[in-house]
């Protein structure tokens, strides 16, 4: 049964991560195309991020220990930008 949705696909298996980490050196291509995985999945979670500090009350902001200034200059922030 597929659990996957088109919202959100299926999480990597720990029995494919561990196939990769025991096939060190990965071929070129395969190591080209984790990297890709690894820094497209970082700017979504940046933009995600980022969007919604952006949206925080600022009692929300208090507990984090930031300014609406802060939260405003981060949200604004690139996701490409770390």
């Amino acid at each position: 049964m597929d659990h996957a949705s088109p919202h959100r696909p299926a999480p990597i298996g720990q029995d494919r991560l561990a196939y990769l980490n025991a096939q060190a050196p990965l071929p070129a291509v395969a190591a080209a195309a984790l990297a890709v995985a690894v820094i497209v999945t970082k700017w979504t979670v940046r933009r995600k991020t980022r969007k919604a500090l952006g949206k925080l009350e600022p009692h929300h902001l208090k507990d984090i220990g930031m300014t609406r200034e802060q939260a405003w200059r981060e949200a604004a922030l690139p996701f490409w930008v770390d």
